[in-house]
C-alpha cells in the first residue's frame, strides 16, 4: 500500500511538472546555493546545460563562452547546471568548478549548482525540459543543451555531439525577431 501511495504521489507530481506552460515557475539553486526563481530570465533566449569539468565535451565551455560573449547583450543567457551523473565527470564542489571554468576557459555566464538530470533525484526542471522537447529521452550524456525562446517554450534539444556551429545558428535566429 504504502509503494502505491508513493507511486501516485509522484504521478501526481510529474503531472504537474510536465502540465506547466513555460520555465518561469522552476526554481533553482544559484552557485551560493540559494534557491532562484528562472522567472528572472523572462524576454531572453535561454541556453540550459549540463555541463562537467572532466568530459570529453569540456572543451565547449570555450564555445559556450563565445556564443554567450557575442549573443549576451542581445538578450541571450546560458544557464549552467553541472552534473555529476555521468562517470563522474564533475566532481567537486560548485566553487571548484567556477574556479577551472574561469581560469581555464574565461566563464562568464551563470553557473548554478550541481543537480541530477535523470533518474529518481532529476531536478524538476529536467523532468519538464524532457517531457516537452521533441526528444524526450533521457539524457545521455553531459553537455546536452536546450534551447529556450524568449517566451520560454523549449525550441530545440541539442545532444553532446552536434555541432557548435549549428547551436549557435539556432540561437541567432531565435534573437531574430519575426517579420
Amino acid at each position: 500500500m504504502k509503494k502505491l501511495i508513493t507511486s501516485i504521489m509522484l504521478i501526481m507530481a510529474v503531472s504537474t511538472v510536465i502540465a506547466q506552460e513555460d520555465i518561469y515557475s522552476f526554481k533553482v539553486k544559484n552557485d551560493k546555493g540559494t534557491e532562484v526563481s528562472l522567472e528572472q530570465y523572462k524576454g531572453k533566449v535561454l541556453l540550459i546545460v549540463n555541463t562537467a569539468t572532466r568530459c570529453g565535451f569540456t572543451p565547449q565551455y570555450k564555445d559556450l563562452e563565445a556564443i554567450y560573449e557575442k549573443y549576451n547583450e542581445q538578450g541571450f543567457e546560458i544557464l549552467d547546471f553541472p552534473c555529476n551523473q555521468f562517470g563522474g565527470q564533475a566532481p567537486g564542489t560548485i566553487a571548484e568548478i567556477k574556479e577551472f571554468c574561469s581560469t581555464t576557459y574565461n566563464v562568464k555566464f551563470t553557473q548554478f549548482d550541481k543537480i541530477e538530470v535523470n533518474g529518481e533525484n532529476e531536478h524538476p526542471l529536467y523532468t519538464y525540459l524532457k517531457a516537452n522537447a521533441e526528444n524526450k529521452n533521457n539524457i545521455r550524456w553531459n553537455f546536452t543543451k536546450f534551447l529556450i525562446s524568449a517566451d520560454g517554450k523549449i525550441l530545440k534539444r541539442f545532444e553532446s555531439g552536434d555541432k557548435m556551429e549549428d547551436v549557435e545558428a539556432a540561437i541567432a535566429q531565435a534573437l531574430t525577431p519575426a517579420k
